[in-house]
Parts: structure tokens; C-alpha cells; sequence
């Protein structure tokens, strides 16, 4: 797929050697990247180093954007009006694909890789500057084209041939203002936010979009199911004339439905003069600046470090906090570690902070389960002993974090681990660990535990302190036998044995055989402080024997 891809963007080569750059260099480096793109290692976990390489990652992402192409397939086949049901797949492919590009952009438009290799050969400026552009076009493609096949297919089938054939073109003046949107986006940032800052607003809009995809996945499907969405008329909601994704489903109007509302030939005028305008504002002005903005970002990549460095200096809570929870020196140089870390990786909070969203996503999903109108539910939700389910749900919070807190990027960096005299590598990994539960876990649970206190009343402290302990067990368990690595240590790559498979059944089944335990004895209370006993002893003896861990363990882990 990338050669048909390559041999596309390579067809006007007159032109771009017109425009300065070296043809054979530019091939050789756009084959390079699509190469590296497609042995990216996929980020679904820790997995063990393999010998065999993963070849097929532009292939897995078009099959992921086909996948999210189904999503927009909703309000095709949902409303029997054809320019509704236009609008709505539009709007959502607009809002979506826009997300997207700003999320995604920054890993293909920042990509430092190309830094170390090419500035010292005999690679001019527009040669490097046009392989950028066209793997990002590359990068266009693979997203765009399977994300709107489903959708192409679908209004073929149902529509009839005239819209299929109709159907390319909305959908490419749409891409011309995504590009526009998300150039004048990036500009913005880059023009009032200095480099640091704007690879942290962007990391946070990629934790957003990746909350904001999840929660689709579970509630899009019965809003379009409710009944006040089907019966839904256009004509009390004339404020849509004014979305440029009206203006393109008002192109449809071409072939002879009746338009809705008045005006809709007139504003599919419109769909074709904004977006051809916003190519033209990208071209001659937008994309030059870009270009400036970019190059002043990779300049401040070689600094980055030293100014993450002096900031962390501002603040020794940390250092209080490794104190107070290791006695060792190794326990202690462990804890600060994972914590500078975590706060420095934007590849860790990528993965872990979307899930602080997951769960009370999936809480209201669960509860929305019967149908029950949102008030009624609000209103009988004390009387029920849902929050056990909330409590426990945490622990897929802290399986997230240890799950990345022991792979990283830089892995070949841990030979530091190594070569320092620690007597037992246990106390290393004992303090990392306790400063990601000390991190994330201690104060999202008391967040929970407010809202749960706040609900139910004073009288569910003591189920708070039981599920705290046991979600807190649960972690002690999979970490004693799965994650025996130090922090940041272990190298991405694709597992195909059965380990992940089975450490996502545990990650499952033990809080909820937890959970179903502490429910049977939620109106118990001696049965609790019991349960509570015996919990905080199985946790002292696990923990004990994980920070015990020595040299001997690690190497029979590793074999």
C-alpha cells in the first residue's frame, strides 16, 4: 500500500525538482519514513522484546480509520432525508477528522528522527522540507481514503449511482477546510504559546479526542435510537444553515430532492467558494508561516531536556513524598525517577490519563443500561449500591499506569540500572511503583470517594477504605508476577504469545472477584473489618515479597 502511495505523490516529479528538490533523494527518503511508519510498534501494552518486526502499521491504521468510517455510516442509514442525513455524517466526519489532524499532525510535522540522520548529508532544505509535506500528504491519504470508502459505499447502495459519483466531491471542498482549520489552528498556538507549551496543548487534545472517541463508541448509538432525535424536524433547527457541513450536503440538492430549508441551492454556492477560498488563504499564506513555525519548534528540540531539567528543580515534593514512603536509598531513587518520568513522557500520559475518563464513562453507560430517563436515575441512584462498582472500577486506572511505567522509547538508557551497587533491584521498582499509586491512583480515588461519600453518605467510608485496599491488592498481585522490570526499562514491541491475553483476563477477573465479595458483604460490617484484615495482610506479604526481589529473579524474568 505505501509503494501505490509513493509511486502517487512521486507522479509530478518535474515539478517538484522544479521546485528545488533532489528526485532520488527524495524518494529514497520518503521510502525510509513509510518504512519506519510501518514498524512503528503498536502502543497496546508492555510486551517482551522480539526478535520478529512488526511490518504492517500503515496497514493496521487504514484499517482502524475504516473502522471509524462505520461510525459516520449512523445517520447515513438513520434519517430518511437525504440532505439530513448529509449534515449529520458531515458534521461528524468534520469534527472528527479535524481532532485528528490536530492530534496526529504533531507526531508526523515534529517528527525529530529525520534530525540526526539527514542535517549532516548533502540534503538541501527543499528536499527535506518537501519529504516532510508529502509524508504528511501520505499521511492524509491513509486516513481520509478508508474513512469515507464505508460512507461511499453505503450512499451507492441506498442512493442510487448518481450520488456515489456525486459523493468525491463534498467530501474533498470538506478537506479543504479541515486544512485550513487545522493550519490556522496550529499557527495559533504557535504563534502565542512557546514550544513547550504547545506540545503540551497538543498532548491535551490528544487525551481529549481519545475520551471524546471512546464516549461515542457507547452513547452515539442510542441517541440516534431516541425518540426525540428520529422525529426530529429540520425546519425548528434553521440555525444549521449557517454550518459550513449543511453547505455540503446542500450540494446533494443538485440531483432534485426538495431542499428543507430556503436558500439551500444558494448556500451549496457556498460550499464550493469557502473551500476553494481556504486552499487559497493555506497556499499563499498559511502554509509559508507554517513552515517558519515548524522550524523554530525543531530548533527548540535540543533544549528541551535542560528546561524540563529547571523546572523540575521549582518543587521537592517528591522529594518529601520518596521519604515517606521508601526508607531505602534505592527505594527513593526509585520513586523520584517514575515520578520525574511520568511527568515528563508525553508518551506515558497519552496512554494513562485517557483512562481517568474511561471509567466514569463506562459508569454512566452502565448505568444507563434499562433506559432509564437521565432525572429518575439521578434521583433513585442512592438507593442502590452501584458505587461498588465505581470503587473497583479505579483499578483499571493503576493497570493502566504499571502497564507503561516499565517501557519506554529509551530503553537502552536503563543500563544505569545495571551498573549502579544496588544489593536488591526490589527496592528500585518497590519505590516506582509507589510513586505512580501515590501519583494517580491516591488522588483520583479520592475523587471517587468524594463523589461516592457525597451520594451515599458518611456511612460508606468504611467500603471506601475496604475497595482502596483491594483495588490496591489487586495492583500488588500483577505487578509481584507480571511486571518484574524496572521502570522504564523494557522495549515496545508486539507480543504474539498468549502472556497479554491472559494478563488482560486478570486485569478482569480478580477486582471483580473482589468486588462481588465486598458486595455480598456491603450491609455486614464485622464481615467487612474482616475482609479488611485479611486484605491488608495479603498485601503486606505480596509487597514484601516484590521489593525482596533480587538479581537472581530478574534474570529468570528475563529468560
Amino acid at each position: 500500500m505505501n509503494k501505490l502511495f509513493l509511486k502517487l505523490v512521486m507522479l509530478p516529479s518535474g515539478l517538484w525538482h522544479g521546485m528545488g528538490a533532489d528526485i532520488e533523494q527524495l524518494r529514497a527518503i520518503l521510502t525510509v519514513r513509510l518504512k519506519m511508519d510501518d514498524r512503528k510498534p503498536l502502543s497496546f501494552g508492555r510486551q517482551q522484546a522480539q526478535k520478529k518486526e512488526r511490518k504492517a502499521g500503515s496497514f493496521f491504521s487504514v484499517f482502524i480509520s475504516a473502522v471509524m468510517g462505520c461510525l459516520y455510516l449512523i445517520p447515513l442509514a438513520a434519517f430518511k432525508d437525504n440532505v439530513f442525513a448529509f449534515w449529520a455524517y458531515y458534521t461528524t466526519f468534520t469534527f472528527i477528522l479535524t481532532f485528528m489532524l490536530i492530534t496526529d499532525f504533531s507526531n508526523v510535522l515534529f517528527d525529530p528522527r529525520d534530525k540526526f540522520t539527514l542535517l549532516h548529508r548533502p540534503v538541501n532544505d527543499s528536499t527535506l522540507l518537501l519529504s516532510r509535506l508529502l509524508h504528511v500528504f501520505i499521511y492524509l491519504l491513509r486516513i481520509v481514503l478508508p474513512m469515507c470508502l464505508p460512507g461511499w459505499i453505503l450512499v451507492g447502495i441506498i442512493m442510487g449511482w448518481q450520488y456515489a459519483l456525486l459523493f468525491p466531491v463534498p467530501l474533498l471542498l470538506m478537506i479543504f477546510m479541515v486544512l485550513f482549520i487545522v493550519n490556522g489552528f496550529y499557527l495559533l498556538l504557535l504563534r502565542f504559546a512557546s514550544p513547550q507549551r504547545f506540545k503540551e496543548i497538543i498532548n491535551a487534545f490528544q487525551i481529549g479526542f481519545s475520551v471524546i472517541i471512546f464516549a461515542m463508541s457507547y452513547f452515539m448509538p442510542r441517541v440516534l435510537q431516541s425518540s426525540i432525535l428520529q422525529h426530529m424536524d429540520l425546519h425548528t433547527f434553521g440555525w444549521v444553515r449557517y454550518f459550513p457541513s449543511y453547505w455540503l450536503a446542500a450540494c446533494y440538492s443538485w440531483l432534485g430532492p426538495a431542499p428543507i430549508l430556503a436558500g439551500t441551492h444558494m448556500l451549496s454556492l457556498l460550499a464550493v467558494v469557502v473551500p476553494l477560498v481556504c486552499l487559497w488563504i493555506t497556499i499563499k499564506y498559511l502554509s509559508p508561516q507554517f513552515a517558519l513555525r515548524i522550524g523554530a519548534v525543531d530548533a527548540f528540540e535540543s533544549g528541551e531536556g535542560n528546561v524540563q531539567a529547571k523546572s523540575g528543580k521549582k518543587s521537592n515534593f517528591y522529594l518529601k513524598l520518596a521519604r515517606i514512603f521508601s526508607r531505602s536509598d534505592a527505594g527513593q531513587a526509585g520513586f523520584m525517577m517514575a515520578w520525574l518520568q511520568t511527568s515528563r513522557s508525553r508518551t506515558f500520559k497519552m496512554r494513562v490519563y485517557p483512562t481517568f475518563a474511561y471509567v466514569p464513562v463506562y459508569f454512566v453507560y452502565l448505568l444507563t443500561l434499562n433506559k432509564e430517563p437521565l432525572r429518575d436515575m439521578w434521583q433513585n441512584l442512592h438507593e442502590r449500591n452501584t458505587f461498588i462498582v465505581l470503587l473497583y472500577m479505579s483499578a483499571f486506572v493503576m493497570a493502566q499506569a504499571i502497564n507503561f511505567v516499565t517501557t519506554s522509547d529509551q530503553y537502552k538508557a536503563a543500563w544505569i540500572y545495571y551498573a549502579s551497587p544496588v544489593e536488591k533491584p526490589g527496592k528500585v521498582m518497590d519505590g516506582a511503583f509507589k510513586a505512580v499509586w501515590a501519583k494517580y491512583f491516591i488522588p483520583y480515588f479520592s475523587i471517587i470517594s468524594i463523589f461516592v461519600l457525597s451520594v451515599w453518605g458518611a456511612g460508606r467510608i468504611l467500603d471506601i477504605i475496604l475497595a482502596m485496599t483491594n483495588v490496591t491488592l489487586f495492583i500488588a498481585i500483577i505487578i509481584r508476577f507480571s511486571y518484574k522490570a524496572f521502570p522504564f526499562s523494557m522495549m515496545e514491541q508486539m507480543n504474539s504469545s498468549g502472556t497479554k491475553i491472559l494478563k488482560a483476563f486478570i486485569t478482569l477477573i480478580i477486582p471483580g472477584m473482589l468486588g462481588v465479595g465486598h458486595y455480598f458483604a456491603i450491609h455486614i460490617w464485622w464481615l467487612k473489618l474482616l475482609f479488611l484484615a485479611l486484605s491488608v495482610i495479603l498485601l503486606w506479604l505480596v509487597w514484601d515479597s516484590y521489593s525482596n526481589t533480587s538479581w537472581e529473579d530478574l534474570k529468570k524474568e528475563d529468560i
